[in-house]
């Protein structure tokens, strides 16, 4: 046999052993380098539930992409965890649910089955609750996971194929929330639902105050404007240590195919103008979330990303992690 022969089949036999242990690439693989030891949360997603890239755009901020995706690019969620307790939660069941529990699970250091204790939903909008469907019959077949929710997002879920077959099966069980009662989930954890105005076809939507045992997180991914609703957000700011909300598109300009009065978020351009006045300590308590596929923000060397830092302000980056 001649020696190059020789040589492709060292290789050949070599690129098919088991590796002997896990090499991780620390920069390529920064969820390996994560240590949970106390009640934390986690941004498991920052993206706004169509995604990025989103599905047939053809602007400059999706075409490459589609050709070579950031995996890093996950729809918002959070995972909720407690060691002390050996329990983990994640808010919202997104498209990206798959990775995201599997990630939770992961750092979790205790944790042995591959599905959180709970999953706690925030509304009926299909990056928020589509998640559910690897659950049922047709993925995991799961048994009886834990899915907290509100009155009519109960009644959604209860009376709408395929979502009904979820509960029919006891791949879920549903756990009734209500507006502003407090749910103790471990002794170290607890959350608080409380509505929010946002576009409630088909189930009503909420924010949630998350409390570990040294501080507190608001989380508002969703509302129409802060004027509409009936709290005030500065107060609300005011009362915890991070805020996580709504910042899915940084203004007007970058919606330039659709009426801008049919999309009721608070535009980031808007919200820093209504905290301008805040402290400095205020201000590092908002990390902005929730980003469209349009949002400069996204890219961190971007005008509009390094103006929010600039005033003082956070963009949330997947995979940080807060201890509670």
């Amino acid at each position: 046999m001649k020696l190059f022969q020789v040589f492709f089949l060292l290789m050949l036999v070599c690129s098919c052993k088991e590796p002997s242990g896990k090499q991780v690439d620390p920069v390529a693989d920064p969820v390996s380098s994560i240590q949970v030891n106390e009640t934390s949360l986690i941004i498991l997603g920052t993206i706004q539930y169509a995604g990025s890239p989103h599905i047939a755009c053809t602007k400059d901020c999706c075409r490459d992409l589609f050709l070579n995706p950031d995996k890093n690019r996950k729809v918002v969620s959070l995972g909720l965890i407690d060691p002390e307790n050996q329990k983990n939660y994640i808010i919202d069941a997104t498209p990206d649910f798959t990775e995201q529990i599997k990630v939770l699970k992961n750092i979790s250091s205790f944790a042995e089955k591959e599905t959180p204790d709970g999953i706690l939903l925030t509304h009926a909008h299909i990056g928020h609750y589509t998640g559910l469907m690897y659950l049922g019959k047709e993925a995991m077949n799961a048994n009886n996971i834990p899915v907290y929710t509100m009155p009519e997002m109960k009644s959604f879920l209860e009376q709408n194929g395929p979502w009904s077959q979820l509960v029919s099966r006891n791949n879920i069980s549903i756990k009734e929330m209500n507006n502003q009662q407090e749910i103790q989930l471990t002794t170290n954890l607890s959350v608080t639902p409380f509505l929010v105005p946002h576009r409630d076809e088909y189930s009503e939507t909420v924010g949630f105050t998350i409390t570990g045992p040294n501080k507190k997180v608001l989380f508002i991914p969703d509302i129409d404007k802060w004027e509409q609703w009936e709290s005030n957000i500065i107060e609300e700011i005011n009362k915890v240590n991070y805020a996580f909300i709504d910042g899915t598109f940084y203004d007007g300009v970058e919606v330039n195919n659709r009426d801008i009065s049919e999309i009721l978020h608070p535009f980031i351009s808007e919200s820093m103008n209504k905290f301008n006045d805040l402290s400095s300590e205020e201000k590092k308590k908002i990390h902005f979330i929730h980003f469209n596929h349009t949002n400069p923000v996204i890219n961190s060397s971007s005008i509009q990303a390094q103006e929010v830092k600039t005033n003082g302000f956070n963009l949330s980056s997947i995979y940080m992690l807060i201890k509670l």
